[in-house]
């Protein structure tokens, strides 16, 4: 009883300094497809909510998107890790994230004693995109502008916004955004406290196996330009990078496979992944 008394003072001071702010958090990977993850998942989430903290989800859902495509015998292919999307991609995508994967989020953070609502980028123009330059991938968006408005209210009224990475397109078309990239760019738009990366690694390693605990934005190159970061970190670390840019206070990497990861990096003195901070 003693050592659950000292962790939750241990927590104490996380609690009070991050009182209404807002988290944006990208959820994605293990922590979407196992059972016993999704439910703790949802239990952190409803948690920060309760000690008075903004939380704010963008989801992915590519593994789900993949069996849809498969099962409809509509074939797939990737450059530079993003979808080739053509309009039946697109149908499916939007079908998937917007249909049975938000609403799943939606239900597991209600049954946890949250207040969840899904969200397409498509409702209210929440997001606005123009399509990617300079590469051959089809309705493939990067975003232009987000209506923070929408997230604000539901946030203020003690909902938590669940949003599917679909968007308007300046063109009348929609699109399909990385979720990653559509989560940097909300948690910028919102000038987040913390900006938190769910990924299927520990964090950013370096090149003696051991996790980066803390990280500055200015040392993120180098790290890439030494090959110590690699492969499909650098869009995250990039993308951490930007959010940070354009006013995001912190940037988090954490393992979405460990439960409750992200109540250990924002409320524990040593944390679990890497934090990535300004300069």
């Amino acid at each position: 009883m003693i050592e659950k008394i000292q962790t939750l003072l241990e927590a104490l001071p996380y609690i009070a300094r991050f009182a209404g702010s807002v988290f944006v958090i990208k959820y994605g990977g293990a922590a979407m497809e196992e059972e016993s993850l999704k439910k703790e998942f949802a239990k952190d989430v409803a948690l920060l909510k309760y000690v008075g903290i903004h939380p704010v989800i963008v989801h992915g859902g590519g593994p789900m998107i993949g069996r849809m495509l498969k099962d409809l015998q509509i074939p797939t292919r990737f450059v530079d890790g993003l979808r080739v999307t053509d309009e039946k991609t697109l149908q499916v995508a939007e079908m998937v994230l917007s249909g049975s994967v938000n609403k799943e989020i939606v239900k597991n953070i209600n049954d946890m004693g949250g207040k969840a609502i899904g969200l397409s980028g498509k409702d209210g123009r929440l997001l606005v995109a123009r399509q990617v330059e300079g590469k051959d991938i089809g309705l493939v968006g990067e975003i232009v502008s987000v209506d923070v408005a929408i997230i604000k209210d539901i946030s203020r009224h003690g909902y938590i916004p669940v949003i599917a990475p679909i968007a308007d397109g300046v063109d009348g078309k929609a699109y399909n955004i990385n979720a990653d990239t559509a989560a940097g760019s909300i948690a910028a738009s919102l000038s987040a406290e913390k900006f938190i990366l769910l990924t299927d690694v520990e964090g950013v390693m370096s090149t003696d196996g051991k996790l980066i605990s803390v990280l500055k934005r200015s040392e993120i190159e180098k790290l890439i330009g030494d090959n110590i970061v690699t492969g499909g970190m650098i869009p995250k670390v990039k993308c951490c990078a930007d959010a940070l840019k354009a006013g995001v206070r912190e940037a988090h990497v954490v393992d979405g496979r460990v439960p409750h990861a992200i109540l250990l990096e924002v409320f524990t003195d040593s944390g679990v992944g890497t934090e990535i901070i300004g300069d």
